[in-house]
């Protein structure tokens, strides 16, 4: 009877103490699933990671990008102007355009929409009345005004970009702005010096 008793415990203790390790394998391993759920679900948005300083930047810097294109084209349009000033507008054309294609591509990519909700004013823009005058204006005049309404459209895109740079998240996107800055602080010199020289 005693012997009985014993191997009746030892079974016992012995199927206890699988059923514990059992548990305690499944809760073991169930917080470590999660975990390693947790970094799968991680690993794409790393990759591609913003915020919305990031967002911000790439939604209001396409359509300010765009005008400076129209602008540049509205001035490729016209005859009879100084060849810096096409050189010029074809330069911020060139490298404006592809700009606004990787932005674009970016927004997609963080599954954020292209055009930012409700509207939101953005330094150096130019109004639709802005666009008639330099559009209507020919020869020097087209060329002062021209250089007068991109330094400040410049101005407002640097001020963007500087934002950019010191409250995004995105390497891609920080890289891009602090490229704006230090090319469009060039041309905005350059301008300036075009001007005065009118």
């Amino acid at each position: 009877m005693k012997k009985s008793l014993t191997v009746s415990a030892t079974i016992v203790a012995a199927m206890l103490a699988l059923a514990g390790c059992s548990t305690g394998t499944d809760g073991g391993s169930m917080p470590g699933m999660d975990h390693g759920d947790s970094m799968t679900t991680q690993a794409p948005v790393t990759v591609g990671e913003n915020n919305s300083a990031d967002t911000m930047f790439a939604q209001m810097m396409i359509p300010h990008h765009t005008q400076a294109v129209e602008m540049s084209d509205i001035m490729l349009a016209k005859t009879g102007l100084d060849a810096k000033i096409t050189a010029l507008a074809t330069d911020i054309k060139a490298a404006q355009g592809p700009e606004i294609t990787k932005m674009t591509t970016w927004l997609g990519s963080w599954g954020e929409p292209t055009a930012m909700s409700g509207t939101m004013s953005m330094n150096g823009m130019m109004s639709a009345a802005d666009l008639e005058k330099l559009t209507a204006a020919q020869g020097n005049e087209a060329s002062k005004l021209f250089l007068t309404q991109m330094i400040a459209h410049h101005e407002g895109a640097v001020e963007m970009a500087q934002s950019e740079v010191t409250g995004g998240k995105n390497a891609d996107a920080v890289a891009l702005a602090k490229s704006i800055v230090a090319s469009q602080e060039s041309e905005i010199k350059d301008m300036k010096d075009l001007l005065a020289a009118l």
